[in-house]
């Protein structure tokens, strides 16, 4: 298999907005992330304000788009919905776009805004990960195991897997990079 198609995508777009062209900036990018809904592939996508994360200051607006390949994502970047999207938006924004794309569980673990300096060491990501699926993967199947016993082992699997990469990538891998933030990402000794 092609590695390009093990792993989701996500593009992560960065720009400064015009004072007072918020609201329309805010807009443009819901109409947006709505047209990506329907292309295949879609995962899922979030805008991040300026000033979101409390102790971080980032005067830029992020556009998260997840798609589950790179070919599915290049099918989004090539319509004629997104240049419309960016036509629309241009008015409202200042400087340049930064755009990265990140693959597979590294996104997990960038605080938005922040570009380390030294990313944290593998073992830290492999505990983070743990603390946050175990209970992730506990509390789905208390609530979920006696609903699904019934159904075959790839479905039962599919459905799970799908559900714990959904919680960790909105829910408790944001958390739990805030809460860990100074152990994983600790101030360089002067």
């Amino acid at each position: 298999m092609n590695e390009s198609k093990e792993h989701a995508v996500i593009m992560l777009i960065s720009r400064r907005v015009k004072v007072g062209s918020e609201a329309a900036f805010e807009q443009i990018c819901h109409d947006m992330m709505v047209a990506a809904s329907k292309f295949d592939g879609y995962v899922g996508s979030q805008l991040v304000h300026p000033g979101e994360e409390p102790d971080i200051e980032d005067p830029l607006f992020h556009v998260m788009l997840a798609f589950d390949s790179p070919e599915h994502l290049d099918l989004w970047k090539h319509s004629g919905e997104r240049r419309l999207g960016l036509a629309a938006a241009q008015p409202h924004v200042e400087g340049s776009t930064h755009v990265r794309h990140i693959t597979g569980l590294a996104h997990w673990f960038k605080v938005p805004g922040v570009s380390p300096v030294q990313a944290p060491p593998r073992w830290k990501v492999a505990v983070v990960t743990w603390l946050g699926i175990c209970p992730t993967v506990y509390l789905l199947f208390l609530l979920l195991g006696p609903l699904i016993a019934p159904w075959s082992l790839p479905a039962r699997t599919v459905l799970l897997t799908m559900l714990v990469v959904a919680a960790m990538t909105w829910l408790v891998a944001p958390q739990l990079t805030r809460v860990l933030k100074p152990w994983l990402y600790p101030k360089p000794k002067r």
